[in-house]
């Protein structure tokens, strides 16, 4: 990538590295390497899993400061919604980012240049790449600019949810699998039964729960999957 396209898209990110080859990392899509084998690129995936783990505790910081009336599950749904791949995706066509990717001939004639998934995985990337080269607060800073619209949305567009849905929206955020749930035990008399039931997350049980009816135990082990995610992070 030129130094012309760099200072281009540094002015268009209001941002200014000092090692100007980890912003160029952060651009560089898996598929340029699989056409430019004799490259000394890498790709930005590591890069995109650094990034996500800083935006999601700048985001997780500025909500929690922003909504002081909200509780965790609230919290845990705004966050959802402000991270996952669409709004990275969004933002990222707002600053751009396509047109700067480092990507193979074929992906880009595929659309790769706007697709939803490179667009949001640039992003992150960037966020890492920001993170190494000037340290937390300026990527801090650089998430919350750059998601404004959708941190100052998120108390008007966020509704009362429950758990399964909350779940729900979580994991499509970090790009997992949507949650499956399943009775594993019907206890009590027949005219009163209670239900056991486990969500599960990319095939693993996440939570159990236990309710009345089906919907109730499924509810359970929801919020207890919920949970369970939350607290790893």
């Amino acid at each position: 990538m030129s130094d012309t396209s760099l200072d281009t898209l540094e002015q268009s990110l209001r941002l200014s590295f000092a090692d100007k080859g980890l912003l160029t990392l952060a651009l560089t899509h898996s598929s340029y390497l699989n056409e430019n084998s004799d490259s000394q690129l890498e790709c930005n995936e590591r890069l995109e899993f650094l990034g996500d783990a800083v935006l999601g505790m700048a985001i997780a910081a500025e909500l929690y400061t922003r909504f002081p009336q909200h509780q965790e599950g609230a919290l845990t749904s705004l966050r959802s919604n402000i991270v996952q791949g669409e709004t990275l995706a969004r933002a990222a066509r707002r600053l751009k980012l396509g047109k700067h990717l480092l990507m193979g001939a074929g992906e880009a004639s595929s659309g790769g240049r706007e697709r939803a998934s490179n667009l949001a995985a640039a992003f992150e990337a960037i966020v890492g790449a920001l993170f190494l080269d000037q340290g937390y607060e300026a990527a801090n800073a650089f998430c919350i600019h750059a998601l404004s619209d959708e941190i100052a949305s998120a108390s008007t567009t966020t509704r009362p949810q429950n758990a399964k849905s909350a779940l729900q929206e979580f994991v499509q955020g970090r790009r997992l699998a949507a949650p499956s749930y399943r009775i594993i035990a019907t206890d009590g008399k027949p005219h009163a039964p209670t239900f056991t039931a486990e969500a599960l997350v990319d095939g693993a049980v996440m939570g159990t729960g236990s309710g009345r009816s089906k919907s109730l135990a499924e509810r359970e082990a929801a919020k207890a999957a919920l949970a369970a995610l939350t607290e790893r992070g």
